[in-house]
């Protein structure tokens, strides 16, 4: 049974609206590089994991007709906990060749801006599935960088170390795809379920220095090609729903002789 709220006879879908969302994000980074890695004699081998975080945002946006809308964001991510690890070999000197590995913990919180664009598929008993792409920038910050280390030093022997890292934010070029299912309560207000593949380019720590806060050279630790898959809840409000139409009353009964 098709619903007066999304008769296309019934009112004009366009106009302003504003939308808030929250949500859970699921992160990758494609690498980790620092510059003691061009010392390496032998490929790098390395273990990188995000801890599930938590995202809110908000935004606004225009709808043109039934099928295309358009929106600029801001989102908040979370602090979402990483644990990383790195195996590689090195010259010693004299032809002697030595192996260190380092374990590193950290966060990574982001701000995202950003202008999406979305095509609504069609709307069946007020649910209307949607895709859309989006553009924008993110700024990445990496907190607590700890990395704990073994190496040699010398043949046959073995030092441990700790280093630590500053915060430290940095700027990217982001981008996005999105798909979902928007469901029209009522004219004024939609509930979106939506999910994100969201690319938010690089991040890195401060310079590394050991506890001493001593370091011969600068070697911040770099995320590279952070992505993630992000599962959201939404509203939006349409500050312009116009007219409800309902159905035409009944005609009246007209009496027999």
């Amino acid at each position: 049974m098709r619903s007066q709220y999304n008769d296309p006879g019934a009112q004009d879908p366009s106009g302003w609206y504003l939308r808030g969302d929250v949500g859970a994000t699921m992160q990758k980074v494609d690498r980790l590089h620092n510059v003691d890695y061009e010392l390496r004699l032998a490929p790098i081998a390395q273990t990188a994991i995000f801890d599930a975080s938590s995202l809110v945002g908000g935004g606004i946006g225009y709808q043109f007709n039934s099928w295309l809308r358009v929106d600029v964001t801001g989102q908040y991510r979370g602090n979402a906990n990483f644990k990383g690890s790195d195996r590689f070999t090195y010259g010693l000197g004299g032809g002697a060749q030595g192996s260190a590995i380092d374990t590193y913990i950290a966060s990574v919180s982001s701000y995202v801006f950003m202008a999406n664009a979305y095509a609504d598929l069609g709307t069946w008993y007020n649910i209307t599935p949607f895709v859309g792409v989006g553009v924008g920038t993110a700024r990445n910050t990496v907190k607590g960088l700890i990395d704990n280390s073994l190496a040699d030093v010398s043949p046959g022997v073995i030092s441990p170390g700790v280093a630590y890292a500053d915060p430290a934010s940095k700027w990217n070029l982001a981008w996005a795809l999105h798909a979902g299912m928007a469901y029209k309560i009522d004219p004024s207000l939609t509930l979106e379920m939506g999910y994100h593949y969201m690319n938010l380019g690089d991040a890195m720590s401060g310079d590394s220095v050991t506890f001493q806060g001593a370091n011969t050279h600068y070697n911040p630790m770099e995320f590279r090609k952070i992505t993630s898959h992000d599962v959201t809840i939404g509203l939006r409000w349409n500050l312009d729903p116009g007219p409800v139409y309902m159905a035409p009353p009944p005609p009246p009964l007209v009496r027999k002789g």
